[in-house]
């Protein structure tokens, strides 16, 4: 019983880090046609709680904030949301879109093997680490979901 209270603790505990959705996304290059490769940096009190949180930033990323254009022949990205209150208006889709284990991991996958690069696990102060993961997210899937939900208009509904 004890060992069911402190992994449910941890994992609310990762919840409590990553819930006011801190993190930085960029484009990480050309992905397959459909899809967006990004990177994205996730804050985190602990290593382990960012990783597992980045396939959820990025696809929050991918729907409320977009990215700019770079390098590796990247344009940037308006969000697929484009109103501030949306994600209020839907409140309940998107709890449930996002929580733990939730839809949208049909959406993210990890683009490496799960191994983190030195350069990618940065301590920013000392009790926070920003974690960067590489993560290939379903956009154009994505975006047919968000669709069906009434959430963003359809590319082909007039303006």
């Amino acid at each position: 019983l004890g060992v069911t209270a402190n992994a449910q603790w941890k994992k609310n505990k990762a919840n409590e880090d990553t819930k006011i959705w801190r993190y930085d996304l960029e484009c990480e290059g050309i992905a397959k046609q459909g899809s967006k490769l990004v990177k994205v940096w996730s804050y985190s009190k602990n290593p382990k709680h960012a990783i597992p949180r980045g396939m959820k930033n990025a696809v929050h990323g991918i729907i409320f904030k977009g990215y700019a254009g770079g390098g590796q022949g990247c344009t940037s990205l308006k969000p697929l949301v484009k109103l501030a209150d949306t994600e209020e208006e839907f409140k309940e889709f998107f709890e449930a879109f996002f929580a733990d284990g939730g839809e949208y991991l049909k959406y993210a996958s990890a683009a490496t093997d799960g191994s983190i690069a030195p350069g990618d696990r940065l301590k920013v102060s000392k009790r926070e680490y920003k974690i960067g993961i590489i993560v290939n997210v379903q956009f154009d899937q994505l975006r047919k979901r968000l669709e069906k939900e009434n959430i963003v208009r359809s590319l082909t509904s007039g303006f």
